[in-house]
């Protein structure tokens, strides 16, 4: 008996831990600015087509963060942490892309995705 237990808790939290909390929001909105940006990305960069899936989903994922910081931050607090994002979104290009598109990236991510400038 203790060993199905074990089983089925073990299964549950597997599958608990295989989902991503972060894309399950499905936004629209930020579905379709995700596809717009991974598309200028394509051209900058020659991305492959399983690339370009990576890429559009960890584009998604960074958008949806980005969006929550800018709910929940004002300020120079906002602009802290969004710079700590685009650093931690930097590192994970970098799994998915070879390192002359990396290169790339690093030049051309300013123009398509500028960083927010705090009002003051």
């Amino acid at each position: 008996m203790k060993r199905i237990i074990t089983i089925l808790i073990l299964l549950v939290s597997t599958s608990l831990m295989a989902q991503d909390p972060i894309l399950q929001e499905g936004r629209e909105a930020l579905e379709e600015r995700a596809e717009t940006i991974t598309d200028k990305y394509v051209d900058a960069l020659g991305l492959r087509a399983e690339q370009e899936l990576l890429f559009r989903n960890k584009v998604e994922e960074f958008l949806i963060r980005e969006q929550k910081i800018k709910e929940t931050s004002k300020g120079d607090d906002m602009l802290n942490k969004m710079v700590a994002l685009r650093q931690n979104e930097m590192a994970e290009m970098a799994d998915i892309l070879t390192r002359i598109q990396l290169q790339e990236y690093k030049k051309v991510r300013p123009t398509i995705q500028p960083l927010a400038r705090v009002k003051q």
